[in-house]
């Protein structure tokens, strides 16, 4: 059974969903037991990055996300959720993240780029993965965000996209996955990306 983490900063029902229509079992987790007794774990969210950890704080997560990422089972952050898991992020003044994940999160810095980068993109792949299965380099994504996510370790880096410079768009390192874009909202791309991070065994 997959948790999907109610901290009031995601669009739950529609990840929800996606993860139902390829095959998944999930259920809204709020509470520390609920995410701990999970077999897999998923970490959505919008909006400010201060705010989002604001959520997890409030509602005593922080130290269940670490607990259950400490077994091994597997752990996907999906846009915000995805950028929680690193140190920090410039995102409003220096604000700490969850440390899952080495690196800071920063804005776009080219003056000429409309930000946030709202809609399709494409990925292209930096190195081989399972998570990866069934899905072209180069396939589009729905993007809406301002920040991206700069990992200290190029190892973690399993695809970039193409916005003024190269950005980090999906991550691994062990068992934690992130996704800067929506998969929920990327067609027959995104489902197939749930659906192989269904298929990962913890």
């Amino acid at each position: 059974m997959i948790a999907i983490i109610d901290y009031g900063a995601g669009n739950l029902h529609s990840v929800q969903k996606a993860v139902q229509f390829v095959g998944g079992s999930s259920f809204l987790a709020g509470t520390s037991e609920e995410i701990l007794n999970a077999d897999k774990v998923i970490l959505p969210g919008v909006g400010a990055f201060q705010v989002g950890m604001t959520g997890l704080r409030k509602k005593g997560l922080v130290s269940a996300i670490n607990g259950f990422v400490s077994t091994g089972r597997p752990f996907l952050g999906i846009c915000l959720g995805m950028q929680l898991l690193f140190e920090e992020s410039d995102e409003g003044g220096r604000q700490s993240g969850l440390g899952l994940l080495p690196g800071r999160v920063v804005t776009f810095g080219a003056t000429d780029l409309k930000v946030p980068q709202i809609g399709w993109n494409q990925i292209a792949h930096q190195r081989n993965s399972l998570l990866l299965a069934n899905v072209t380099s180069g396939s589009y994504v729905y993007f809406n965000h301002s920040y991206y996510c700069q990992p200290s370790d190029p190892d973690h880096i399993l695809a970039t996209t193409e916005y003024g410079d190269p950005f980090a768009s999906i991550v691994a390192s062990g068992n934690i996955y992130g996704f800067q874009f929506h998969p929920e909202k990327s067609q027959h791309v995104g489902l197939q990306l749930l659906q192989n991070f269904i298929e990962v065994s913890g």
